[in-house]
């Protein structure tokens, strides 16, 4: 349901008829990345090639939320006459990418364009050693509140600030290296075509939640993807190629669930923009970036070269909301002051429950089959 429901808002949208017809989206399963899928092939007409790291069913127990959404995908992609190839594994890996290269080389010969929305807690090296991320503050504690989202009580946090090894570990996670990896491998391979443009995806947010985000581990590792992108400006120029950090708004991923005070601002946040006819999902913003990007010639960048996809959350009316109601959330104004009852759904949506016109109650078989290019 949720990927029906994504594609016929692409659909409505309209043909996206300059953008991209070979695309490679590296996290590909949820989020922004399956949204980007989606907006390229029912938007654009392209062949996508999906790289992920999810679990099919096993006997009884249910595949990942995200293998599901990929499999529904990819029926669709299929019976609406569009390429559609997966690959299931560890996407920081040196085998997936050269998989990932002589699969294009096959099948496409070349990549248009390079999404790059990779989420992911943990990184194996080379080496063979795991490093993992964190959300913590930087030099000093964090105290706050989050919301306990099967109660909607208030609950005080606390976290004592990352330790430098923290912070290192977090960037090399989630921070711009392995984007660089994979745009080299597939230079190197020339499997980019001329003028092929890659993005990824960052959230700076508000000034409310820069103690925990933006002046955090995470914050550090969303400054390294402006690095990258720096860095990748100049290799790419031996195909006129670009490279893009998109700022997105604040909204329900599986990062941002896991964010402490992030339940408090998103579901603010859903309130103001809902009222203002403003609110976006993933879908919405992805539409909107590519109807930007290769359609009205609108990009918004600011002095770092980002593109703004975040402008109207980031409006004065909008924050002006936030700010003035972010202390005074309780447990008992929740539901009034708030939208946390959208922010909930949301959260079970984005694990496929509380879809209006679906039996929950139904007998199903969990195991759903998947084409894959690599992995199981």
């Amino acid at each position: 349901m949720d990927v029906k429901n994504q594609i016929e808002h692409v659909k409505q949208a309209g043909v996206i008829a300059d953008g991209p017809k070979r695309v490679l989206v590296i996290g590909a399963s949820g989020g922004y990345g399956l949204a980007s899928r989606i907006t390229a092939a029912f938007g654009c007409g392209a062949a996508t090639i999906g790289v992920f790291f999810e679990r099919p069913a096993v006997k009884n127990r249910t595949a990942s939320p995200g293998w599901y959404k990929s499999a529904a995908f990819t029926r669709a992609a299929e019976d609406a006459g569009l390429y559609a190839a997966n690959l299931n594994g560890d996407a920081f890996s040196a085998e997936l990418k050269q998989a990932t290269i002589e699969l294009i080389k096959k099948d496409l010969g070349q990549i248009d364009m390079v999404i790059y929305s990779l989420a992911a807690p943990a990184r194996q090296l080379p080496d063979g050693s795991l490093v993992r991320s964190t959300l913590k503050p930087i030099g000093e504690p964090f105290e706050g509140a989050t919301i306990d989202l099967n109660s909607g009580e208030l609950r005080a946090v606390s976290l004592e600030p990352a330790s430098q090894q923290e912070v290192n570990d977090t960037i090399k996670v989630m921070g711009g290296e392995d984007w660089e990896l994979w745009m080299a491998a597939l230079l190197a391979a020339d499997v980019l075509a001329e003028g092929c443009i890659t993005t990824n995806y960052t959230y700076l947010g508000s000034e409310v939640t820069w103690p925990i985000y933006y002046h955090g581990t995470i914050g550090k590792a969303k400054e390294d993807l402006d690095r990258a992108a720096l860095a990748l400006a100049q290799p790419l120029k031996k195909v006129n190629g670009r490279a893009y950090v998109a700022v997105m708004k604040g909204l329900m991923t599986q990062a941002a669930s896991a964010i402490p005070g992030m339940s408090i601002y998103l579901s603010l946040l859903f309130k103001v923009m809902k009222a203002k006819g403003t609110h976006e999902g993933c879908i919405e913003q992805t539409t909107r970036l590519f109807k930007n990007m290769f359609v009205d010639s609108a990009l918004q960048m600011d002095e770092s070269g980002r593109l703004r996809m975040d402008d109207w959350e980031l409006s004065d009316d909008i924050q002006t909301f936030v700010k003035a109601n972010w202390s005074k959330v309780t447990a008992e104004n929740l539901m009034e002051i708030s939208d946390f009852a959208g922010y909930r759904q949301a959260f079970l949506q984005m694990h496929g429950f509380d879809f209006p016109g679906v039996d929950y109650e139904a007998e199903i078989d969990p195991e759903v089959l998947m084409p894959l290019a690599f992995g199981e």
